[in-house]
Order: structure tokens, then sequence, then C-alpha cells
């Protein structure tokens, strides 16, 4: 928001310098982005009056101009022009003799043989406006002799706000006035309004069927207004100053009065409305062509003023081209609102542009005034284009409550650490103009009907600080006992999980959690997903439930590289729907391996990465629990390569080779291996156990046996370590054989037994009764037979 400070003043003048006043501003939390000069340095001009015009004997395009630049004729001076809009009669600004100007040094000179003394000055050549084919001609009232600064209030400053959308309230000059007055304990001068006696009995019906989004709509009818009259300078030189325009004098006055209180309005062309006003939601079809000539096809959310045939206007947003004001009109119905913010947001940004009412709007309007500014937009427009006024049209229905907020001493001094007395909190409510009461425990506080941002106690503490300042709270230093936390030797970190794959030469990516929802359905046949609301891009249109997508488009992007060695990993969270209507969301771990076991090197032969390898970084991550492997099928793995991964009987995740299908949907010209797992799984660490170190000799004994040959082995292993005597150490697979010596459906394995005693050495009763032990239980439940 840009504003003069002259204009500023007119409401409060602190004594501080304009440095100052945005200093107090910024450090209050309405942030000053630029003070800047409204014109560069010059002097020595000023109001002159041009008393006659001749032809330059000597050139066609300059004429000898006679200028009064005092009260006294025998003040005139004799000034060349090269001007085409010079004439006798008008003001203009004048430099001297001596002058300075921005780009140039004013002295006595002959042009083409006649004395000038002086020169008549554009507004570029001033520094003061863009380039314009003439002088700056000043109204008939300018004073002569007058130094034109002074005249122009080139002395002002134009001060540059970026203000949070909280803070509505400070968008019109009054606004900020009522802040530094508050902020500096200045005197605001207060905003004057005469209430306007209706001179006609003219008016519309109005018919507000959108209560929801207008709980308050006033206007108007005007006739007889001059809308061909000049726009006063004091309030184009504002309009200007703020970033506007002049159009013409009425649409001035609205913008002016927008600028100054903040309330958004608009004027229709009477003449253009055709029957009753009606406020209320758009209909399919509908279409309206706005001010700024787009054509915008209106949807039923959409909140329009329109008469009994079409839509005038987009409600809080911007007034239609057919029905607007312009030079000539003479009959307007002037309008003036309280939309509902909810309505209103997000309608402009739909459409592809701003405007200043929709930014106002959407933030809130002080609803409570909306019909004295009506007063004053019709007092204004009177007293430049005369007319007279009909009786206020107003329909009002539920609007915004502002409810009473108790604000306690106590937690006032808890929350901003300072004391605060009761007297001292009083008279800064009584700066801000907060209606409020003292009670037993500090004050009852009503926020006005300006500030939408104020609803509970911590809000109003917050105004407390800034007026009191935030530079006036010491910085007191935190006192607190560091303690160190506990680590349980039990649980591993995240962190460590990921220094374990790292060692492995996995390398981790972080993808995503936004994923294409194809990925969810063809590799982990999911079709139902948690899908977005508003996707950031087309294709990251639903949550992730696994982490397996993300990990093939990484290593796509490494191939399209010519990384032909990739290992990746990713932890992260996935989120799922769950019967309760409620979401899931569980951390996990998943990588994949694609490519040769090793880099390429003269010491070993290349081999590409297969099942059992990726099988082994993963027994290491459960280096600390027993984990067993069942053959079970998965949508994204090859059907005779996947795994799930079980401890006991809870399944913690999946291993396998990519199915072949998805192998060539995403062209990768080797099998890739992946595993997932969920993080809580990996955490739990058995802790050491202190064991006597043996003194005597282990035995090691094995054992081969011949099984059907879909008997898996892990239930095998499982089974012995259960039945195992307390003298076995250990038993491992090492040999499997399958042939013509065995049988066509069936298998050998074998088996190393450890036996080991720590008190004394075994004998070999104790170690055949041992194997024979575990031969039996073979025997019996697995139906294994001994191998010759």
């Amino acid at each position: 928001m840009k504003f003069s400070e002259n204009w500023l003043r007119t409401f409060v003048n602190p004594g501080c310098t304009s440095e100052q006043l945005a200093h107090t501003l910024t450090m209050a939390g309405l942030e000053v982005e630029a003070v800047e000069s409204v014109a560069d340095s010059f002097d020595k001009v000023v109001v002159a009056e041009v008393l006659a015009v001749e032809k330059h004997p000597d050139a066609d395009r300059l004429s000898i101009c006679r200028v009064k630049v005092g009260d006294h004729a025998d003040e005139a001076l004799q000034i060349v022009c090269g001007a085409p809009n010079v004439h006798a009669g008008i003001k203009v600004p004048c430099a001297l003799v001596g002058a300075q100007l921005p780009d140039m040094a004013i002295k006595s000179a002959k042009l083409r043989g006649v004395q000038s003394s002086g020169m008549l000055c554009s507004a570029r050549e001033l520094g003061i406006g863009e380039h314009v084919d003439g002088l700056l001609i000043l109204p008939d009232t300018a004073p002569v002799g007058q130094d034109f600064r002074t005249y122009y209030e080139l002395n002002d400053r134009v001060f540059t706000l970026s203000l949070t959308p909280n803070r509505a309230d400070c968008l019109g000059v009054y606004g900020v006035a009522r802040e530094i007055s508050a902020l500096t304990d200045t005197q605001l001068s207060p905003f004057k309004i005469t209430p306007v006696e209706p001179e006609i009995e003219d008016s519309l019906d109005l018919h507000v069927n959108a209560q929801d989004g207008c709980p308050l709509y006033c206007g108007r009818v005007m006739r007889g207004i001059n809308s061909n009259v000049e726009t006063p300078l004091w309030m184009r030189q504002r309009l200007e100053r703020s970033g506007l325009r002049s159009i013409n004098t009425v649409v001035d006055i609205t913008n002016y009065v927008l600028l100054e209180t903040g309330q958004p309005m608009h004027a229709f062309d009477l003449a253009k409305v055709d029957g009753a006003i009606h406020v209320r939601y758009a209909r399919g079809g509908e279409t309206i062509r706005l001010l700024n000539e787009s054509q915008v096809e209106l949807t039923t959310d959409m909140l329009l003023i329109a008469d009994d045939h079409k839509p005038l206007a987009l409600a809080g947003i911007m007034g239609g081209l057919d029905s607007g004001v312009a030079t000539g009109t003479g009959d307007i119905f002037l309008e003036c609102a309280f939309f509902n913010p909810d309505v209103i947001s997000g309608k402009s940004f739909k459409l592809g542009f701003n405007s200043d009412s929709s930014y106002r709007f959407e933030r809130g309007v002080d609803f409570a005034a909306t019909r004295n500014i009506l007063d004053y937009a019709t007092n204004l427009i009177q007293s430049i284009c005369s007319g007279a006024a009909g009786p206020i049209l107003e329909k009002s229905s539920k609007l915004p409550q502002r409810l009473p907020v108790t604000v306690r001493t106590e937690r006032v001094q808890r929350i901003l650490g300072i004391v605060l007395e009761k007297d001292q909190i009083a008279e800064y409510l009584s700066r801000l103009q907060f209606d409020f009461s003292e009670n037993e425990h500090g004050f009852t506080v009503t926020p006005p009907s300006y500030r939408f941002d104020l609803a509970i106690e911590e809000d109003f503490i917050e105004e407390l600080a800034r007026i009191h300042g935030y530079d006036e709270i010491p910085a007191q230093q935190p006192k607190a006992e560091l303690v160190m936390l506990p680590l349980s030797e039990s649980m591993r970190s995240a962190t460590q999980i990921r220094q374990m794959l790292v060692l492995r030469d996995y390398q981790e990516v972080v993808n995503y959690a936004f994923v294409d929802k194809a990925w969810e359905i063809d590799l982990i046949q999911n079709h139902n997903p948690v899908a977005l609301k508003n996707p950031i891009a087309n294709h990251l249109n639903v949550m992730r439930s696994s982490l397996l997508g993300g990990l093939i488009a990484n290593l796509q992007f490494n191939l399209n590289r010519r990384q032909d060695r990739v290992r990746l990993f990713e932890l992260g969270c996935c989120f799922e729907k769950s019967t309760t209507e409620h979401y899931l969301q569980t951390e996990k771990l998943a990588g994949i391996a694609y490519g040769d076991v090793f880099s390429e090197q003269w010491g070993i032969p290349a081999r590409s990465v297969d099942f059992y390898d990726v099988k082994s970084d993963v027994e290491t991550l459960y280096q600390y629990q027993e984990i067993n492997f069942q053959a079970v099928q998965h949508p994204a793995f090859h059907p005779g390569k996947s795994a799930q991964i079980m401890i006991g009987a809870k399944p913690v995740g999946w291993l396998g080779e990519l199915h072949p299908r998805w192998q060539k949907q995403y062209d990768l010209s080797r099998p890739a291996v992946l595993f997932e797992l969920l993080l809580d799984s990996l955490l739990p660490v058995l802790l050491a156990q202190v064991k006597e170190i043996p003194k005597y000799p282990a035995v090691r004994r094995d054992i081969a046996v011949i099984v059907d040959n879909q008997m898996p082995v892990q239930a095998i292993l499982f089974g012995m370590r259960e039945k195992k005597p307390e003298i076995v150490t250990e038993i491992t697979l090492f040999d499997v054989y399958r042939g013509e010596t065995v049988g066509e459906h069936n298998k050998s394995l074998a088996f190393k037994v450890m036996l080991q005693d720590a008190q004394k050495t075994l004998t070999d009763d104790e170690v055949e009764a041992a194997i024979a032990g575990l031969v039996e239980m073979l025997k019996t439940k697995f139906g294994a037979t001994l191998r010759n």
C-alpha cells in the first residue's frame, strides 16, 4: 500500500521525522518497504502567469512570452518558449535565472537573437511526471509568485507499506493514522462526516438474495451531477502518489474514499440500470465484461450486483464496463457494502487478476462505518460535481459478531515477561480506541468492527506489546538445566540404520510424498489412495502408500544419465486410509539395487546383482533379530522371486526382483531388486549377553538329509534350532543338491552342526545322542531321510 506522508499528517502529526515514523511503524508490525520523495531536488521555480504571447520573428516553433512571476506587473519577465500549448492567461511553473533543475541549470541567454530570462517548465523537466507534450498547466487559483515546490507539495514523501493479511484495518490512510496515534500517543484528528439530507425522493428497489455473501448493502441515487468537471489538484495528487491514475471525477472520488478509509465503493451509471438492484449469486452461463475489459464467464459461487435483466458488477471485485460511469454521466447509483470475506476470497485469483476492492474485501472491511462512508462520498461528489442525493437504501442481515474477550493482567505479565500495571494496560487500550471495562482479574475488551484479527486473549496481549514497544521489552537470558537425555541401548536410531546402508554402498534419496496414482495402482494395487484436493502437479495427485515408485523413478533418472550401477534407499512416511475414515501414517525404509554387484574392476568377474545379494543386505539390517522369508507374491515383484519378511508371525516387509512387466514398462535392460521394510521393526536391539569363553574344543558334525523339493529350508532350520540340545551352539545350511541320485521331486540339504560344552570336553556318546535327536526330529516333523 502506498500513500502520501502529507495526507497522513492531516490526520495525525507526531513530532518525528519521516525516517523515525517509518521505524515506528515497522517495529509495530507494519513494515515500511520504502520512503521515497515525490520529486527530485530543484530550486527557484515559482508559479507564474503568462500575460502575453507573440511569435518569435526568426523561429516558427518559438514564442516570446511576457510572464508575471510576482505581485507587481513590473516583475514580468521575457521568456522564449517552444511549448505548443503556451498561450496568454495560463498559469505554469517558471524556473528563474539561477535555478537548478534535475537535469539542467537555468541561465539568462539569447535564443535566435531574443533575450530569455528563465524557462517555462513541463512536468518532465521538473521530474514530477511522465513525458507530456507541453507545459504543466496549473489551476487558475494557483497564487502567482509562490514557490512551486510549496504549492505543489513536492516536499512530500511516499510511504510503501507491506502489510500482513491480518491488518486489513490499515489498508486506508485513516487506519494507518489511527495506528500511529496509538503508537506515538498523538492526538488523532476525528474523521468528520456530515449526514446528507435527501434532496430528491428517487430510489431503486433493492433485493439482497444472497444474505450470506452480503450482510450489509447501502446505496443511493444521485441526479444532476457534473462529471465533466476536473478532479481537484489535491485529490489528483493523492491518488497519483498512491499509484492510481485519474480517470474521471466520480471514479476518482470513489477511489479516493477507498484509499482514505479502506472501504471500496462503486458508482453505476443510472441510465444503464434496468429496474431494481439485486445482490445474488451468478447463474450458470452468465457472463460479464469488467472494467479491465476482460470477458468473464461466471460460476455459481460468484456474487453479483445485477439489475432485473443483467449483471452490473462482480461484487467486491470489479464493476462492469457497460454500467460504469463515464465522462458526461449525469445520474448515478452509488453503492457501499460489506461483503463476506469467505465469499470474495480466492475469486480474483481464480480469474487471473487482482483489484484494490477484492484485496480489501477478502480481508474484511469496517462494516460499522459503511453508511457513514456512503454519506462521506456523497458529500465529496456534491462539493465537486454538484448534484442532488436521494435517500439511502439499506438492507442488513447477520453481521459479524464482536464478542468481548477477557484479558487477565497476570496473563499479560506472564506472556510478555514484563510487569504492566493495570493503569498502564488501561492507557494502552484507550490509545487503541478499544471498548473495555475493568474486572477483578483484568479487563473485558470488545474488539472494534475494523479489527478482524482480534478474537482471543493472546491477540490483545500482542496489541499491548506493540504499543508498549517490542524494543522496550528486555531480552532476558533463559535459565534452564541442560540434562542429557537417556539413550536406550535396546533401540537404534534411524540415523544408525542409514549409516548401515551407506556402509553397504547405498546412497540416500528424498522424494515427494505426493506420487502418481498410476504407481499406486500398478505397483501396490492400491485403488483407493489418499487423494489430494489441490495437487501441486497433475502427476502428483495422491499420497504414497509405498516408497517403491519413487525409487524406480530415481533409478530411471540415473540410468538416463549413464549411471549403470545404482544403489539407492529412502526412509520416509507413507499414508493409507483406515477403515474408520482416518489416515494412517507409517515410516518405511526401502531400497533398490541395479547393475553389477561390484564396480567394474580387474580382480572380480562382473555379475548382476540378484535376489540373494539384497537379501544379505536386509539380513544385515536385522542382525539383532530372528527373521524368516516366506515365498509370497507381491504385485510389484517377480512371481518366483519375491518374499515376505516375517518376525515371528508378524509381517515386517517385502523383498523381491521387479516384475518383468514393470521392468519392460520402465525400460530397464536388467532386473532390479527392491526391498521395503517397516522402520519400527528395525529399531529394537538385542542386548549382548556375557558368557564365559569356552576352554574346551568344539565338535562339528554334518547332517545330510533328503526332503521334498517344495519343503522350505527356513522351516527346517527353525525346527532344528527350536529342538536343538543345549550343547548345540550353531546350525547352518552349507549345501543344497538336486539330481537323479536323490529323486526328481527331492533335494538334498547338508547342515553343519557345531557342539560345545563350556564346562567339559564332549564325549562321543553325548555328541551322537544330540545328533540322533536332531535326525529323529527331521524324520518325524519334515519327513526327511538321511542321505547315504
